[in-house]
């Protein structure tokens, strides 16, 4: 029997044009994009369809706008007669997309997820002064590796591991001058490439405390229900369903590690999922996915096309 998880993916994968096929094809995608302008009393659906590019990447626009598109495809699926609930058995989401999965999964509702989102972008990019953090990926080495590289250059300064992505492929965070020269001794381990990121403020590290502190508020305020299906969270690499210990994980995820290797690794273990479906924007996960299980099969799920194909594949 084929046993599946929905994946959501996380910052980065936005893109100007993002959503606009499918509120084009659907009236149920359309009203996802409405309730989120209506939610955060601004026209993201604009910058999502038209751009500009660098006021979709800003951080508080991009979360909720990728959290946007997931649901979209989510509400569409529904249309089409697939719940969740029958074909998932986990979800699970990069970063960002946990708010996504937890959205789809019905722990909170779209217009909560949305201003949460925009809470937690905002809280991101005020916790470090533009300039004073960097994130860098390193290639081509090992975790533990990678560990040793940010602890060699934090000094006295932060640099930690941010995202455990897939095997070979680490981000670490943290001050600028450290992350800068973590790129150097990366190198000298034997890194196969090592590079700053294109981000305006270094997630996923303790750098990110008073974002943490802001989320914890934020979070007390809104209804949270158990998931239909259980999150793997990023903090853990392990389900979780209970509300209270959703809202302290959420929490711990904005200084935490992204533990992704390990939350794909544990998905598609024995007697787990053998399906991967990657709802939203772009394939991030996708590829991820391949590389830290190559016997997992993933899919991604945007266009009306994948749409179709999908609801195809699952109605078999």
């Amino acid at each position: 029997m084929t046993k599946r998880a929905f994946t959501f993916p996380g910052q980065g994968s936005q893109a100007v044009g993002m959503g606009k096929d499918l509120a084009a094809a659907y009236p149920e995608a359309r009203a996802v994009f409405d309730e989120v302008d209506e939610a955060l009393g601004q026209r993201l659906s604009a910058i999502m369809f038209e751009g500009p590019d660098d006021i979709l990447r800003l951080t508080e626009n991009a979360q909720p706008a990728l959290m946007a598109v997931s649901l979209a495809v989510i509400r569409v699926l529904e249309a089409k007669g697939i719940c969740l609930a029958d074909h998932a058995a986990y979800v699970a989401g990069h970063s960002l997309g946990e708010y996504s999965a937890l959205c789809a999964a019905g722990t909170f509702s779209l217009s909560d997820a949305a201003r949460l989102l925009k809470i937690r972008g905002q809280a991101m990019q005020k916790a470090v002064p533009v300039g004073h953090g960097a994130m860098a990926a390193l290639l081509g080495l090992d975790l533990p590796t990678a560990r040793d590289v940010a602890a060699q250059a934090a000094g006295d300064e932060v640099c930690d591991v941010a995202n455990d992505n897939a095997p070979g492929q680490v981000v670490i965070s943290g001050a600028t001058a450290a992350v800068e020269r973590a790129l150097e001794i990366a190198k000298a381990k034997g890194a196969k490439r090592a590079l700053l990121l294109p981000v305006s403020a270094p997630f996923h590290c303790s750098l990110m405390q008073p974002a943490a502190d802001a989320m914890a508020a934020a979070l007390a305020e809104v209804t949270v229900n158990a998931p239909v299906v259980p999150l793997v969270a990023n903090v853990l690499a392990a389900p979780i369903s209970d509300p209270d210990d959703i809202r302290q994980r959420l929490v711990e995820q904005v200084t935490g590690v992204v533990r992704w290797t390990e939350s794909v690794t544990w998905l598609t273990g024995p007697g787990e999922v053998t399906h991967l479906a990657e709802l939203g924007t772009g394939k991030v996960l996708t590829g991820l996915a391949k590389r830290i299980n190559s016997e997992a099969i993933a899919t991604s799920v945007c266009t009306p096309a994948d749409i179709d194909a999908f609801v195809a594949e699952l109605l078999a």
